[in-house]
């Protein structure tokens, strides 16, 4: 759960209407309409990204009137579904997938499951992505991938797309180097023979 207390605010004598405020917004907070920029209160998460990147110093944050709070409670959706979908994106539920945040993989299912969508839907009711946001956004489209949604980037938005893993790894590469044993990793996952080994060890 995080609070929110202060938010982005435009001064539209220095605004440009560039967009760039608007590509970096993890919620989908900003938009620009007719050459100035607009926050939509309601999504801003104090992340600064935009204040960060606005070369012309036309965002400030100021205080909110009421805080806005972010969070999702796993325990509010089906869990062998929560469980399921985790499974697919090959995460384990209690995976910390933002170490910003310390966003878990089952926060992220849980918000998916009940309704989000987008990244930015995602961000808004879980808060992964307002710190750093370099590498929670290949998790995040993992999940969203293993949900079926097909996601496709906004233009002009910074987006990357799902980093490689174990199961992006072709037959064919795994056969071209066996000393890495690919397949066999696979199937000690998929077996759970990793989790029993790992508690084993504990």
């Amino acid at each position: 759960m995080k609070k929110v207390y202060i938010m982005s605010q435009v001064d539209e004598d220095k605004c440009i209407g560039d967009k760039i405020c608007e590509n970096v917004c993890p919620t989908g907070a900003i938009k620009v309409v007719k050459r100035k920029a607009r926050v939509d209160e309601s999504r801003c998460a104090a992340c600064l990204k935009c204040l960060d990147m606005c070369n012309e110093g036309a965002l400030r944050m100021v205080p909110r009137k009421q805080p806005l709070t972010m969070g999702v409670d796993p325990l509010d959706v089906d869990q062998d579904e929560l469980q399921a979908l985790c499974r697919r994106a090959r995460f384990d539920p209690e995976d910390a997938i933002c170490l910003c945040t310390l966003t878990t993989a089952k926060e992220v299912a849980a918000a998916i499951l009940k309704g989000a969508k987008t990244p930015e839907e995602v961000t808004l009711m879980t808060g992964i992505r307002t710190s750093c946001g370099m590498w929670c956004m290949a998790p995040i489209l993992r999940l969203l991938k293993a949900r079926g949604l097909d996601i496709v980037p906004p233009k002009g938005y910074r987006w990357y797309d799902v980093d490689a893993n174990l199961w992006d790894i072709s037959e064919a590469v795994s056969k071209k180097y066996p000393e890495y044993c690919f397949e066999e990793d696979k199937k000690f996952y998929d077996e759970d023979m990793l989790d029993n080994l790992i508690s084993m060890l504990t």
